[in-house]
């Protein structure tokens, strides 16, 4: 079976009439229209005008920029804006099909460079989409809440400052000497050199993973995690770290403990959170060592690949809608301003 990229390097060759049917029938994109604000305008703008600035609905059309895209005033907040303000797309210079190619890419999980060949554009242009994309997805994730029988458990990563510190963050100073490429850690067992991801899947295949604290798992770690993400009537099942216990004993979760060596106890089991951690470290691999300051992202695109539902065309289709109306715009210039080390708790 062909896959979207192999689909799409045959893409430029056709004609801008067979473009059209490829992008209307083959990929059944979530807009009709070809350009940039007119997809944005569709989508964002489907139950009516509104601001995206202050999110009233007094809105008149204000004439046309330079580009022949339709203007807008909003007559409470006084801001003027088109379709495409206040979205991850602000500011582009590119058009819909390069935006849509790139997502295409992402679900294949394309490198930087190869990404940006195939959409014809600079690699440090391709490297902030990416993390500008990954970032509205994560305020997408915000607002999962798992139900059910959810099975939690932590993961650690070894610290990586990987990435030019000498542009950008120009504050920023290595605290301890440059690892070798491959170098793992150099204390035993669990340390602050090492990331804490505590982890969480339901049945139906909804989860959570962000970075929590550097070195052992704690309660207060677990809260800063799975506050307003576990449903109050969930059943958490763990391996029996004593953090889970005293979580679920403060917010009245019921908990199934799977003490080592067993592997199910009835219906419960953590086999699901196994194979989650399993599905994240072969992504991850793929790109030979992520830097920590942008792993929560990374984070993120694992679950959209591996967990969302739908094919890649789908899940595709959807990232697409939600960065042209997500109320998130960042510049490319300050997807590199975030800490080294992006820890909720101490």
């Amino acid at each position: 079976m062909p896959t979207l990229i192999s689909i799409m390097s045959d893409y430029d060759m056709l004609s801008d009439d067979d473009q059209e049917k490829f992008r209307r029938i083959v990929l059944g994109r979530v807009v009709k229209s070809a350009t940039l604000n007119d997809a944005a305008a569709e989508l964002r703008f489907k139950d009516g005008l509104v601001c995206p600035k202050c999110g009233c609905v007094h809105v008149v059309r204000n004439g046309h920029d330079r580009k022949g895209s339709q203007r807008y005033r909003c007559i409470d907040c006084g801001s003027t804006f088109s379709a495409t303000s206040n979205s991850v797309v602000s500011g582009t210079h590119k058009d819909y099909d390069t935006w849509a190619k790139f997502i295409d890419c992402m679900m294949d999980g394309l490198s930087v460079r190869k990404t940006a060949k195939r959409c014809k554009i600079h690699r440090n242009t391709a490297f902030p989409w990416r993390h500008k994309i990954l970032d509205a997805l994560r305020e997408m994730e915000d607002g999962v809440v798992l139900d059910g029988i959810v099975e939690a458990d932590e993961t650690f990563f070894r610290v990586s400052y990987k990435g030019n510190h000498n542009h950008g963050a120009g504050s920023f100073s290595m605290p301890r000497p440059a690892h070798k490429r491959g170098h793992g850690v150099h204390k035993r067992g669990l340390s602050k050199e090492q990331v804490c991801v505590p982890c969480a899947v339901n049945r139906n295949k909804k989860s959570i993973a962000i970075v929590a604290k550097l070195g052992v798992l704690s309660k207060k770690a677990i809260h800063a995690v799975y506050d307003g993400k576990i449903d109050k009537e969930a059943v958490m099942v763990t391996d029996g770290l004593r953090p889970y216990s005293l979580y679920c004993h403060e917010t009245g979760n019921e908990i199934v403990t799977i003490k080592g060596g067993r592997a199910k106890k009835g219906i419960y089991h953590i086999q699901h959170v196994n194979s989650y951690h399993s599905r994240l470290d072969e992504f991850l691999d793929g790109f030979h060592g992520v830097s920590t300051k942008y792993l929560n992202n990374y984070l993120v695109w694992n679950n959209v690949c591996n967990y969302c539902k739908g094919d890649d065309v789908r899940k595709g289709d959807m990232v697409l809608s939600h960065i042209l109306t997500c109320p998130l715009s960042i510049r490319c210039r300050k997807v590199v301003d975030r800490p080294a080390i992006p820890a909720l708790v101490a």
